[in-house]
């Protein structure tokens, strides 16, 4: 059964008697030849790899952001074109970047070929564009881990952009679950504080307090951001409060980050992270 709010094969949808071909040129949406989708769909990353994957006749692999999208990583680019491997040339049309690259690893998810974890964050952290981000979240969403990535390295020791990896690589942490958890986390580590661990557990005795985006246990210190929900919605502003003081009882420090802290006064942010570890008795 054809799912008009995803991309589908319009001679397919048509030959089912599911529309037809007016149907098609009026109500639907052509993505791609012969790809169309209901109108009232917001595109996303994985929406337009899908598309391209129709595109191809299900032939070749998608790989980069279109690889990332389909493993599910988050807060991926909507508008960005998709982008697909073959093994033979084939011209990028509007939308799809067409690469040719045989003999990719690679796997099937939902009948899709796509290349694998450690080969979609190997591609990806030999790009330019917002790398580590992307890297996080690829990271996050699949379990992938870094020396993974670097195992694809060493098998593709002539590929281009390896000289900038061991650099990006050593930034990577699967913990962050926002690309602004990764700014604020590659703030701090490039201001000349000690890394952060991610994702941090905090217990009173047995019983679970909360889990802290970043930190340092061992200095009791612990970064929050908090995205709008935080401060807009009631209830979760009413499980902060009586979070934050029960990890104040507790002996830990919290700073807490919004948007504005983050973005427009960065060096504030990194001095008050910076008195708090240097009170903790840190090397800061």
């Amino acid at each position: 059964m054809i799912d008009f709010e995803q991309p589908f094969v319009g001679t397919q949808a048509v030959a089912a008697g599911l529309t037809t071909r007016h149907a098609l040129r009026h109500r639907f949406v052509r993505l791609h030849r012969d790809v169309y989708i209901d109108p009232a769909v917001r595109p996303t990353a994985l929406l337009r790899a899908k598309a391209a994957w129709l595109w191809s006749g299900s032939r070749g692999v998608l790989v980069g952001m279109s690889a990332a999208a389909v493993h599910g990583t988050r807060w991926l680019d909507s508008c960005a074109p998709a982008e697909l491997a073959r093994s033979h040339h084939v011209r990028s049309v509007p939308g799809i970047v067409v690469q040719k690259a045989p003999g990719l690893d690679s796997c099937v998810i939902d009948g899709i070929v796509v290349t694998t974890p450690a080969r979609t964050g190997f591609d990806l952290a030999r790009r330019d564009d917002r790398r580590v981000e992307v890297l996080d979240a690829l990271c996050n969403a699949t379990g992938l881990k870094v020396a993974e990535i670097e195992a694809v390295a060493a098998r593709n020791k002539g590929a281009r952009g390896l000289a900038s990896m061991p650099r990006v690589l050593e930034l990577v942490d699967g913990g962050a679950e926002s690309p602004p958890e990764t700014h604020t986390r590659l703030l701090l580590a490039r201001s000349g504080l000690p890394r952060p661990e991610t994702q941090i557990e905090v217990f009173d005795g047995l019983a679970f307090v909360a889990r802290a985006d970043m930190g340092w246990k061992e200095w009791r210190v612990l970064v929050e951001y908090d995205g709008v929900h935080h401060w807009a919605d009631a209830d979760q502003r009413t499980r902060d409060i009586d979070r934050y003081t029960i990890l104040a009882e507790l002996g830990w420090t919290v700073i807490r980050v919004g948007a504005d802290l983050l973005y427009r006064r960065p060096d504030v942010l990194v001095e008050r992270v910076r008195r708090a570890l240097r009170r903790a008795g840190a090397p800061a």
